[in-house]
């Protein structure tokens, strides 16, 4: 589908979504997609509904000076970063940009150069918020982003899951004093942290995460001066969470000074830390709670909402679903909220944007083929996910194998020649249908992402199983020249 198509569609489909704002996360700690694969995709994260992006830098920013050792191998270069902002301009997605300033530190604190900045010695997760470098290492990372966007309305500091705080050497003796909190620790670098963006950008609003805010009272987070500082983003993963809770929550922080709240809600890398395919069924549920609760919010209060996408659940755990893989869910959870709700129409018009028949909500499909960018890879993983394993392991556990060619045979190089054939061709086949699906799927990544995501996907998730029935092809090979005394 071409761009005028997407436009006449887009009109047909516009529907009446509670947020003004709906941001598509791209999470570039894991598989950042290459620039050419961005000006691809976001046409259609448009007309699907989204108006902006959550952009997610971690160590694919081009930090410069004393802050270059933070950048990864792969990091888009300045003028990647100002092409894709050009191309998100062009498709109307407005940008915010998201860096971490206390929790989920670990691309930064796990280097030589910043490993002194730790809260805890042995943890590279938490920044120590005493130490006076900890706010200029952080407010430098915010300076250098600001510097290559323009007209930004917002900025994402981060600050979720901000583990092991007050556990440090200095936490410890800090909080020794009657007076001290841990609570008060949080919200103090928070508010240093957000007065930094302030204060050098005064049209620029802060975004915090809201959890590690959810259980202080109204007079600690009156008292702390975040409300008139920043604006919450209160996230929630999960399909059936509960309205009532999150309305009082939300009355709470109004209550507190927030004039603004923005939700995140996900549309993959939520179900698992390892999971290969996207459940849309468990994201659509999420994003219908969302809805019941941006209907018994506050008039005017709501900001927007994010549509998390994670690609990793920290830095150093492996791939969850891979972008292109979550797709076909984010446009669904997409549609909903620009219609207000899910209905069957949504479902159809889905189908026609992405090119795909028959989309299942609520089960995995075990086939799926379809016409938007990146979707080669997601009918190449589907195979992979659904047969690669139990291909191999239905082979390796034919009776011919486990009775004649045990790992004490193939150690010896033995095999009753009568039993060749029972099971090489099969072997063979399956050897070799696999092995052209693996390079399929590597050509298709290459285009998408760089080369070390495309390696530490097949490594995790194609090569166990390639590696065994190669394995048992090559021992065979071996076991037959001996039979054959060549050998």
């Amino acid at each position: 589908m071409d761009s005028g198509d997407y436009n006449m569609e887009e009109k047909r489909v516009r529907g009446s979504s509670p947020f003004e704002l709906h941001l598509v996360h791209l999470d570039l700690k894991g598989a950042p997609p290459k620039v050419s694969y961005l000006a691809e995709i976001f046409p259609l994260f448009h007309v699907l509904g989204a108006n902006g992006i959550l952009l997610e830098y971690e160590d694919m920013f081009p930090y410069s000076g004393e802050l270059k050792p933070i950048q990864a191998n792969d990091a888009y270069s300045p003028s990647e970063i100002k092409e894709i902002l050009n191309l998100a301009k062009l498709h109307e997605l407005e940008v915010i940009p998201l860096v971490q300033t206390f929790g989920h530190m670990e691309f930064v604190l796990k280097h030589k150069e910043f490993c002194h900045l730790r809260e805890v010695a042995m943890f590279p997760n938490t920044v120590n918020p005493h130490c006076e470098e900890s706010l200029r290492l952080v407010s430098t990372m915010i300076e250098q982003v600001v510097a290559l966007h323009d007209n930004l309305r917002w900025f994402h500091i981060g600050c979720d899951e901000v583990y092991y705080l007050g556990e440090g050497e200095e936490s410890k003796q800090w909080l020794q004093q009657e007076e001290n909190t841990i609570e008060k620790l949080c919200l103090a670098h928070m508010k240093a942290v957000a007065n930094c963006v302030v204060s050098a950008h005064p049209t620029v609003k802060p975004v915090v995460w809201d959890d590690m805010l959810r259980g202080m009272s109204e007079e600690t987070l009156q008292a702390s001066e975040i409300p008139q500082l920043a604006e919450l983003m209160i996230w929630d993963y999960t399909p059936d969470f509960d309205v009532k809770s999150t309305a009082t929550l939300i009355e709470k922080y109004q209550k507190c000074g927030f004039p603004k709240l923005w939700f995140a809600s996900a549309f993959k890398g939520a179900t698992g830390v390892n999971q290969c395919l996207t459940l849309t069924g468990h994201h659509l549920r999420n994003h219908e709670q969302w809805l019941k609760v941006a209907e018994s919010s506050p008039s005017g209060i709501i900001r927007g909402i994010a549509l998390t996408g994670w690609q990793r659940y920290d830095h150093f755990s492996v791939l969850c679903e891979l972008l292109p893989v979550g797709i076909p869910s984010l446009a669904i959870c997409l549609q909903t909220l620009k219609n207000g709700g899910y209905s069957e129409k949504v479902k159809d018009d889905v189908e026609k944007f992405l090119g795909i028949s028959n989309l299942e909500i609520d089960t995995f499909m075990s086939s799926v083929s379809g016409t938007f960018p990146g979707s080669e890879i997601l009918s190449l993983v589907t195979q992979i996910a659904f047969y690669l394993k139990p291909s191999v392991d239905e082979l390796l556990e034919n009776r011919y194998i486990t009775g004649w060619f045990s790992p004490y045979h193939r150690k010896r190089k033995k095999i009753h020649p009568i039993m060749i054939h029972h099971f090489q061709p099969d072997a063979l086949r399956l050897l070799t249908k696999w092995a052209a699906v693996n390079q399929d799927l590597q050509t298709a990544m290459e285009k998408v992402f760089y080369l070390s995501a495309t390696e530490e996907w097949m490594e995790e998730n194609v090569q166990p199983s390639l590696q065994r029935l190669q394995g048992t092809v090559d021992d065979l090979d071996r076991a037959i020249q001996a039979c054959l005394g060549t050998v």
